[in-house]
């Protein structure tokens, strides 16, 4: 139902078999099939994931995979209730974003430029595009030839659920990629000879069996880019790039709608995580600008 009818992502699909199948090996354990589960035996999950450390915002989307299952069951008939009506999620505060401050991107990219040859190209183009266009890492490696505008200027970016948006790119990205692509330096990364050497419609290809390059692999380089820039590998992921995009965005000036359009958000309430930087701006804009700031009054 999800890949036919609603039209999620792979990666979509596989965090919530893994989730099922985490509920199915717990009821097996005591000789209860998911699809019988009742109300207490997933309180007793939930609380089998509290005491062994689980955060609440990871057990709260094991709920929510397991409301959509059950609630699918209830609607081809196959159960007649849904025990998840009647349990409550789990507290959870709100986590902020973590994002790093400008002069730390700027370090990451200083240190990106160190880099030679096509390797060092293709990780610039790479770094360049993603806090230019604040995309998911999934989006990132799996951009096609096709989703580059005529002039190099944009970004056709198919998101979650198929969704494409376009995204603009700064200056840096388009001579980065420009580096990359007109300078050759994609043709190292093509594998194999011949046809399928010359047919393969991927920006960032490479020898994986997915035909381009995987997350895990620019995770590792983007680690490695970290350590050489002097900043702790533990605090940067592709994902906190993109928060970092989105921070400094606003942070400058960008509204909330357009962000949500360029992040690719269904729902402008997931964009509104950033607000914690609107208030920053706001209360600096009051100091600056209101006529009894500093006046001690």
């Amino acid at each position: 139902m999800l890949a036919a009818e609603r039209g999620a992502a792979a990666n979509t699909i596989d965090a919530y078999r893994r989730d099922l199948e985490d509920v199915a090996a717990y009821g097996a354990a005591r000789g209860r099939e998911i699809e019988d589960a009742d109300a207490d035996m997933l309180r007793g999950y939930l609380a089998k994931l509290a005491s062994a450390g689980v955060a609440p915002r990871t057990s709260a989307r094991r709920l929510s995979a397991l409301r959509q299952f059950y609630r699918f069951l209830y609607a081809e008939g196959l159960r007649g209730d849904d025990p998840t009506a009647v349990i409550d999620s789990p507290r959870q505060g709100r986590a902020l974003p973590k994002y790093l401050s400008e002069d730390e991107v700027e370090h990451l990219m200083a240190a990106t430029r160190q880099r030679s040859g096509p390797e060092g190209r293709r990780l610039a183009a790479l770094m360049e595009v993603l806090y230019a266009a604040g995309l998911r890492v999934s989006e990132l490696v799996g951009l096609p030839l096709s989703a580059v505008s005529g002039d190099g200027r944009f970004l056709m970016v198919r998101g979650k659920g198929g969704k494409e948006r376009m995204v603009p790119l700064t200056e840096p990205a388009i001579e980065a990629l420009a580096a990359y692509y007109t300078g050759g330096a994609r043709r190292t990364f093509l594998p194999g000879r011949g046809t399928r050497r010359a047919e393969l419609p991927w920006l960032f290809p490479s020898r994986a069996r997915a035909g381009h390059l995987t997350r895990a692999r620019f995770a590792q380089l983007l680690k490695e880019l970290a350590a050489e820039a002097g900043i702790d590998p533990a605090r940067v992921s592709p994902h906190v790039l993109r928060h970092s995009f989105a921070s400094h965005l606003l942070a400058n000036g960008a509204d909330l709608r357009s962000l949500q359009q360029m992040l690719g958000h269904a729902d402008i309430s997931t964009t509104q995580i950033y607000t914690h930087v609107l208030e920053e701006r706001l209360k600096a804009l009051v100091n600056q600008a209101h006529p009894l700031a500093g006046t001690g009054r």
